[in-house]
């Protein structure tokens, strides 16, 4: 084996020794983390380097809208409250919609604003409107976090621009994504936003896996140089849905492509369906269900029981005949360690009913999911 000289040598070390302590910036040699999950059992499809702890970038700001919708559903805000932008909001770094010290933003905007273009300074407006400050907002996402078993994550800002600090893992943004769909489902659909309009202003969606892989409605892009490029997804195929995270790409077409492999494989998986296609234009043929009255629809989580069956009745009552006179009300309970959350549905559907029910909700700006009513499990991340 040919020798390298000791000047060749050496500037090799120095150079291999920079790459290392550079890796994150220069994305030497750079490792990337996923994880896909049966969003309806929590059970694990895919792990790679699932709990290595990495920057999240953007994907921050997926707690900040948790805690978002938490506010809604106590009534401490609506999505017509007025926020008002402080200096500090107004100084964040791009991506921002660019508000001013003294401007005023409502919660939809900020929300859409969160999620279509992925602003810094409406993720700041948001924290400062909810917490008081935004101080006493990071201590809610990192008390969050721990109530919900993330146990590898710190936040130290609310929108995910660098922190050394802050850092999360491919599992943890799992049970988080996972958190935001279950708990929260009637505020899920706004995820699927490819457009936003805001001041005769429109801005586009950064997740193009909405645009180009049939099923997918959500969740987050991140990226900074440091983090690469990130992204939560979540798509369904007939009744079965994944949801699926992949970290520290380089570019966000590998990125993409990633994600969507991994969603095919897991779908794929799901509901023994094959298809080579796994990049725009994906279609998958229904899968053949039994007629029968085993499956109803989901259609909200709340914090009191009264409350999931106040919003169960009132939307039995906006559904079609005949299905309305055929259906029934549940509340079905679940507990995410700390709070037990009530779910709204309605049951005794046919699966063609459920489906076309869901969809004429849909149609109405109110979110459901279709569940099998038979099958009782329970929603935990579990290897």
């Amino acid at each position: 084996m040919k020798l390298l000289s000791k000047t060749k040598f050496l500037a090799y070390v120095f150079l291999s020794f920079a790459c290392i302590i550079k890796a994150e910036e220069a994305h030497c040699a750079r490792t990337t983390s996923s994880m896909v999950i049966d969003a309806l059992t929590g059970d694990i499809i895919h792990s790679h380097n699932a709990d290595e702890r990495r920057y999240p970038a953007s994907l921050t700001k997926l707690m900040t809208l948790y805690l978002t919708f938490n506010a809604l559903e106590k009534g401490d805000i609506t999505f017509n409250t007025q926020l008002t932008t402080s200096y500090k909001a107004a100084s964040q770094e791009p991506s921002y919609l660019g508000l001013l010290k003294g401007d005023t933003i409502s919660v939809k905007d900020a929300i859409l604003a969160l999620i279509v273009k992925s602003a810094n300074d409406c993720a700041v407006v948001l924290a400062e409107g909810i917490g008081g400050n935004e101080k006493n907002f990071v201590e809610m996402m990192n008390q969050t976090a721990k109530k919900l078993g993330m146990k590898n994550t710190t936040f130290k800002n609310p929108n995910g621009l660098h922190h050394k600090d802050q850092k999360s893992t491919a599992r943890d943004m799992a049970i988080l994504a996972s958190a935001v769909y279950h708990h929260y489902p009637e505020y899920y659909e706004m995820f699927s936003t490819k457009n936003f309009k805001f001041r005769n202003h429109t801005f586009r969606n950064h997740n193009h896996l909405l645009k180009h892989f049939k099923g997918a409605d959500g969740m987050k892009t991140g990226y900074y140089r440091r983090a690469g490029y990130n992204i939560i997804t979540s798509a369904q195929w007939d009744d079965k849905r994944v949801i699926a995270v992949t970290m520290g790409h380089q570019t966000g077409e590998k990125r993409d492509l990633k994600v969507a492999d991994l969603m095919k494989d897991g779908l794929t998986k799901l509901t023994g369906k094959k298809s080579g296609i796994i990049y725009a234009k994906l279609d998958i043929p229904s899968l053949n269900q039994n007629d029968n009255n085993s499956w109803g629809i989901q259609i909200g989580a709340f914090s009191n029981y009264v409350k999931a069956r106040n919003y169960a009745l009132m939307v039995q009552n906006d559904i079609h005949q005949p299905y309305a006179n055929k259906t029934k009300i549940s509340v079905e309970t679940a507990s995410d360690g700390a709070a037990v959350v009530y779910r709204s549905q309605i049951n005794g559907f046919a699966k063609n009913e459920a489906d076309k029910t869901c969809y004429s909700l849909k149609k109405t700006n109110k979110s459901c999911i279709v569940i099998k009513t038979t099958q009782n499990k329970q929603l935990a991340m579990v290897d």
